[in-house]
């Protein structure tokens, strides 16, 4: 009875261990940690069109905007007083001009009657001609300054996120000065490389990060031709980057190279009191190596291992 239950024993764990594999030396991609920083693609600054009084200010660092947005609002006071002046003006130009008309009125009937000279007749006609310029061209600068009253709302240049608000309610600020910072056209990871695995990267390499338990796979969107401080610049694309906290870093791993190396399956490796062991063929029969593993390596969708030392190429891997 135990002979029959040794001799079943003996069949199921030659079962277990049908499949070979020959070694042979295998071409992995060799990556390199470094840290990268969330960034903007595009940063550019809200403006405040006119200068004066910031009398609202609508967002503050984080939110959301909009494209054409108004996040704040610029007022001066001088420009209704500018607007006042101008209809005082146009008031009494029109005034002036309805006197001109009036006395080309009476000269065209004088000269009419022959009582006037022509000579008189045409300076009237001056006094009008000019009466009517001078009440364009206050209606000009008067539109002009009701146009810059408009203008005191301002924008948000596109959409994104808000970076940064150097301004403050109720201070006074210039034409042009920055009101906001916002950060749109997506995000990217920015990474800055030594410039020694320069060579190595090309637009379009893979770049992994390990996020929330798993690996995210990400791109090389752009890459810098300058190099500064003896680092590469290079943008990152990822689809699902998180974006709560812009300028973070973020740790990723980039291809720098390849190499050579052995690898056997995961479960070709059986680990005993802290050795672990492959099971080889020398001849017809198996034998347990011990080995050193270096890192796992997915590989064609297999979990695979490195094989640090204790195997050779040509070596005989029986695997389960």
């Amino acid at each position: 009875m135990r002979i029959a239950i040794l001799i079943a024993s003996l069949l199921t764990a030659g079962s277990a261990w049908a499949e070979t594999l020959t070694l042979a030396e295998t071409s992995v991609t060799e990556w390199k940690a470094v840290y990268g920083r969330v960034e903007a693609r595009e940063t550019v600054p809200a403006r405040a069109r006119i200068g004066g009084l910031v009398v609202e200010l609508s967002v503050t660092e984080g939110d959301l905007v909009k494209s054409g947005q108004q996040i704040a609002l610029v007022g001066d006071d001088k420009i209704v007083f500018q607007i006042a002046a101008l209809e005082a003006q146009i008031t009494a130009f029109k005034a002036q001009l309805s006197t001109a008309e009036s006395e080309l009125l009476r000269g065209q009937e004088l000269v009419d009657r022959g009582v006037a000279t022509v000579q008189r007749l045409d300076q009237l006609r001056t006094v009008v001609d000019v009466l009517r310029s001078q009440i364009a061209t206050a209606e000009a600068q008067r539109d002009v300054i009701t146009q810059q009253a408009t203008e005191g709302g301002v924008l948000a240049p596109g959409e994104g996120r808000v970076l940064s608000v150097p301004a403050t309610l109720g201070a006074v600020i210039l034409p042009g000065e920055p009101i906001a910072l916002i950060g749109g056209g997506g995000f990217f990871l920015r990474l800055a490389i030594p410039e020694r695995h320069a060579t190595s990267l090309a637009e379009g390499a893979e770049i992994r990060m390990h996020a929330e338990g798993a690996d995210i796979a990400g791109r090389v969107a752009k890459l810098y031709p300058q190099i500064e401080n003896g680092r590469v610049i290079a943008d990152v694309e990822f689809e699902k980057l998180d974006t709560a906290f812009v300028n973070s870093r973020v740790l990723v791993e980039l291809p720098v190279g390849k190499r050579m190396t052995l690898l056997v399956p995961e479960v070709a490796v059986e680990t005993r009191s802290g050795i672990d062991f492959v099971v080889v063929m020398v001849g017809d029969d198996r034998m347990d190596r011990a080995v050193v593993l270096g890192e796992p390596i997915v590989q064609d969708g297999a979990a695979m291992v490195e094989v640090l030392s204790g195997l050779a190429p040509g070596d005989i891997v029986v695997t389960p």
